[in-house]
């Protein structure tokens, strides 16, 4: 149970924090909807990670993302059997992290009138729509994220920094394409908060749910390949 606490509270604090920057610099009357951009969501969602790593480490090895869960089964570091109660942990914590989210900045949602941006805040959405080269995306985004994941095995809560560096680096250089979701959770589990979200208040926003199986699938075929190569030149 300690270590699916840690699971729960590590990607609330992740998605939380990531998901907040996303709603500071995109919805209307923030103090950072003027000054942001896309160097703040990205520091902002390393700055995320490397907190929810620094609490979670310690008690559950801060995987915070089914890729990650998977990929350490895949090469032997972690037991197949907790694979899906941290999986689920993880949908756990990154929707309630979402819905505080909404709590906080429920005001600016309401005087946010383009529906796109109040979507982003939840969920990652493609530059250009070509469910293609969204997949590629996705795959190499989360290939290049588990490879270098692989060499901090070991370092617990010391690696929250060298991840967060990790994290900054694909956004900064691979993020333009689909907004590198490269975590199954931390996509799904908002797009589902957000969907219950305007059920309950009668709004028929769009929230492309044809889109929603690229941040899905791309993260877990991008950490199955990475974890191959792994095991291939270990």
């Amino acid at each position: 149970m300690t270590k699916i606490s840690g699971e729960i509270i590590g990607t609330m604090i992740l998605v939380f924090l990531g998901n907040g920057v996303v709603a500071n610099v995109l919805l209307s009357k923030t103090k950072g909807h003027e000054n942001g951009g896309w160097f703040t969501i990205t520091m902002g969602w390393a700055l995320a990670v490397f907190m929810g790593i620094l609490v979670s480490a310690p008690y559950s090895g801060g995987h915070l993302n089914p890729s990650v869960t998977i990929g350490l089964a895949m090469i032997g570091r972690f037991k197949w059997n907790l694979v899906p109660f941290y999986i689920l942990s993880q949908f756990i914590g990154a929707m309630l992290g979402s819905l505080l989210v909404w709590i906080l900045y429920k005001d600016h949602f309401s005087e946010t009138k383009n529906e796109q941006d109040k979507l982003s805040v939840f969920t990652t959405s493609p530059a250009i729509k070509n469910l293609y080269s969204n997949l590629l995306s996705e795959v190499l985004a989360t290939f290049i994220f588990m490879f270098v994941t692989f060499h901090l095995i070991g370092l617990g809560y010391f690696g929250a920094f060298p991840s967060a560096l990790i994290i900054l680096g694909i956004g900064l250089s691979l993020g333009g394409t689909t907004g590198y979701a490269i975590n199954p959770a931390r996509d799904l589990g908002p797009r589902i908060v957000y969907s219950i979200i305007s059920f309950f208040s009668g709004r028929k926003e769009k929230n492309n749910w044809d889109y929603a199986l690229i941040p899905v699938l791309g993260p877990i075929l991008g950490s199955v390949m990475a974890a191959a190569l792994y095991l291939s030149i270990k």
